[in-house]
Order: C-alpha cells, then structure tokens, then sequence
C-alpha cells in the first residue's frame, strides 16, 4: 500500500526550491527598480551618485557655479 503521492522527500524538496526562487527573483525585481529610479537619489549601493554629490557640493558653498558646470559638463560627456 503506498502513502501519499509518491514523490516522497524530494516533492516537498522541490516546492521549497520552487518558492525560493520565486521569492529571490521578486525581490531582485524590486531591488532592481528602486537602484534605477532615477531620481539623483541613492544607487544600489545606497551611495549618491555623482551628480547629486556634485549639487550638494554647489549646495554647501564647496565650489561656485562655474566649478559645476565644468564638472557637470564632464560628468555628460
């Protein structure tokens, strides 16, 4: 007489693989989507990029206008 489906250890193995993987891929997406938002704001890393670093810099006094547009200008190229 058999018990269950038959799949024995490996069924609930696979379905917590299943799950798991399901998991890490929604969770890649979201980390993916807020890194690339766009917004000057922190990267993945949750570091400022380079130009808002640069607008903080103008912000503070650090360097005058024509300082970032020059570099502002190199960050384009």
């Amino acid at each position: 007489m058999m018990w269950g489906s038959g799949h024995g250890i490996f069924g609930g193995l696979w379905m917590i693989l299943f799950w798991g993987i399901i998991i890490a891929l929604i969770v890649w997406a979201v980390m993916a989507l807020r890194g690339k938002g766009g917004n000057g704001g922190p990267d993945a890393t949750g570091r400022p990029d380079a130009l808002e670093t640069l607008r903080e810099r103008l912000a503070k006094g650090e360097i005058d206008e024509e300082e970032f547009r020059r570099r502002k200008a190199a960050l384009d190229e």
